[in-house]
């Protein structure tokens, strides 16, 4: 099948459009530009117009998607900085997108997961509680050393 090659403009257009529907990052958008055929020579220029005219912005997308994952997903920050990493999204970004989690708010998330998966496997042993409880919450995101504060208040 042969797709008709879109112009700059039209681009342009339909990036506008992508982005304005909600914040994307930089490596989303080159994944949409290959996807709707545009010249390789076009790139840098449509790229350059959606950051100028702020559709296009990694800080604020880099906020967006943390704040997103931790208050929807209760993610980690050892997750969300691991998937903002496979989105290209700078160190500095990051950073900034993991000081903006309240510290309270991260611990009393992290506290009710471990409380809540540990009552749910109550048919198992101590042990095997336990272990599965602090599987799931590594698999969720959350650092070794904030685990083990809240399994301690579990047992």
């Amino acid at each position: 099948m042969i797709r008709k090659q879109l112009s700059k403009e039209q681009a342009l257009q339909k990036l506008k459009h992508y982005c304005g529907y909600q914040d994307r990052s930089h490596s989303e958008v080159k994944e949409k530009l290959y996807s709707l055929g545009v010249w390789k020579k076009d790139h840098d220029e449509i790229m350059a117009a959606l950051i100028e005219e702020n559709y296009l912005n990694e800080e604020r997308f880099a906020l967006a998607f943390a704040r997103g994952k931790f208050r929807m997903k209760q993610w980690g920050r050892v997750k969300i900085k691991y998937e903002l990493k496979q989105r290209q999204v700078s160190e500095y970004s990051i950073k900034k997108a993991l000081k903006q989690i309240d510290e309270e708010e991260y611990m009393t998330s992290l506290k009710k997961l471990a409380e809540d998966r540990y009552a749910s496997l109550k048919g198992e042993q101590y042990l095997v509680r336990k272990k599965k409880t602090i599987d799931y919450l590594m698999q969720k995101g959350y650092e070794t050393g904030l685990i083990q504060i809240a399994m301690n208040e579990q047992e």
